[in-house]
């Protein structure tokens, strides 16, 4: 993964991944590769989220002064 995927990119590719997965149809070999491959894009997706949500709440003002505040989600 060397380029930066877009966020919708790789839930999407989770998406495929999980449902390759349910079909139950793949040797164990390749269904442990599709995983080894979903494991490491939900990690990038956390992450992403993170840095996302910690910029929103460096952005949320209150009372003319920048604060942080959580992020509901």
């Amino acid at each position: 993964m060397a380029k930066e995927l877009k966020f919708e990119d790789m839930m999407k590719r989770l998406e495929d991944i999980v449902d390759e997965l349910e079909t139950g149809e793949m040797p164990l070999e390749d269904s442990l590769k599709k995983y080894e491959e979903g494991v490491k894009l939900l990690r990038l997706c956390r992450k992403r989220l993170d840095e996302t949500k910690r910029k929103v709440e460096m952005l949320v003002k209150k009372g003319g002064k920048l604060t942080l505040e959580p992020f509901d989600e």
